[in-house]
């Protein structure tokens, strides 16, 4: 079974927010709404100063700590590593918006059902596809794949370029930054 992941360079990142938009558009997310937030950092002192875009979205943690605590089984993780949500039992009681330690959970406006970043997965497709974040990106910032494939690209880019996880071991997370 692969286990998907992601590399996000912020490196790379210019901050246009295609990828944002690009999920709002595949997910039909109103304006205000995202799965994909933003981080903007600034570094060192004038007239010296780095500045830094992070994009951030679900980490499909390994061992979810928004599944742990959903009452009605809603949030699960699928064979192959995605956290995803059954909207079918979502009561939209927050829980999961409050464990997660990433704060990635929005409430979707049309049905109050609590959403996240899914890496695009669909059922009747039989998987993902490439996310449409990782399609869009103008910079090139983002590489999606198997985790536990040492030969897929995404591996190969995270050894590459010594990728880590956001907040070290936090949580099992299967996005991995290089900053």
């Amino acid at each position: 079974m692969p286990r998907y992941g992601m590399m996000i360079d912020t490196r790379r990142c210019v901050g246009c927010f295609a990828c944002r938009l690009a999920c709002q558009m595949k997910n039909t997310l109103g304006p205000a709404e995202g799965f994909v937030h933003f981080e903007h950092l600034e570094t060192g002192t004038y007239p010296n100063v780095d500045a830094e875009v992070v994009p951030l979205q679900c980490m499909h943690c390994e061992d979810a700590p928004c599944q742990h605590v959903c009452p009605t089984g809603a949030t699960f993780t699928n064979e192959d590593g995605v956290v995803l949500v059954d909207e079918s039992k979502c009561i939209g009681c927050k829980y999961c918006m409050v464990a997660c330690p990433y704060g990635v959970r929005m409430i979707e406006e049309k049905s109050g059902v609590v959403e996240k970043c899914r890496f695009c997965w669909s059922d009747e497709l039989g998987g993902p596809n490439s996310p449409s974040c990782v399609s869009t990106c103008i910079a090139n910032a983002r590489v999606f794949g198997d985790l536990d494939d040492p030969e897929s690209e995404v591996s190969k880019a995270i050894a590459a370029n010594d990728a880590k996880p956001i907040a070290g071991d936090l949580t099992k997370a299967s996005i991995y930054y290089v900053r």
